[in-house]
């Protein structure tokens, strides 16, 4: 099994920065890739922002060159973060962090438990 723990979400006022980490750890596993999406209220779950495991990383067109995913790797466990910067209003909504991972030959999909964001205008 492989955990997923998201911290760094909270109130911002429009143009402010916060970062959001998340920690994958658990039974032997190789990251794939990680990233994060995030849900608004009435709206649908998007992708945000993904980096492979080769560093290739792949952003959502409302957040280029405002928001920048990094990853690292210490022992068992792979970091993922957000820098988001120049935040807006619209930025407002639940981020998640999303792994996919290679356990013992199979290739498995987790979520974390989510962390809100509120950008205030």
């Amino acid at each position: 099994q492989v955990q997923l723990v998201e911290s760094g979400g909270g109130l911002v006022q429009t143009g402010g920065s916060l970062k959001l980490s998340c920690v994958a750890s658990g039974s032997i596993f190789s990251v794939n890739y990680m990233g994060w999406y995030r849900q608004a209220p009435g709206k649908q779950r998007e992708l945000v922002a993904v980096i492979t495991s080769g560093g290739s990383t792949n952003y959502a067109d409302s957040v280029k060159g405002r928001f920048t995913i990094s990853s690292s790797r210490d022992n068992a466990k792979n970091t993922v973060y957000l820098q988001m910067n120049s935040l807006k209003p619209e930025d407002t909504a639940v981020y998640y962090c999303n792994a996919d991972v290679t356990r013992v030959g199979v290739r498995f999909n987790y979520w974390g438990q989510g962390t809100q964001v509120t950008v205030s205008s």
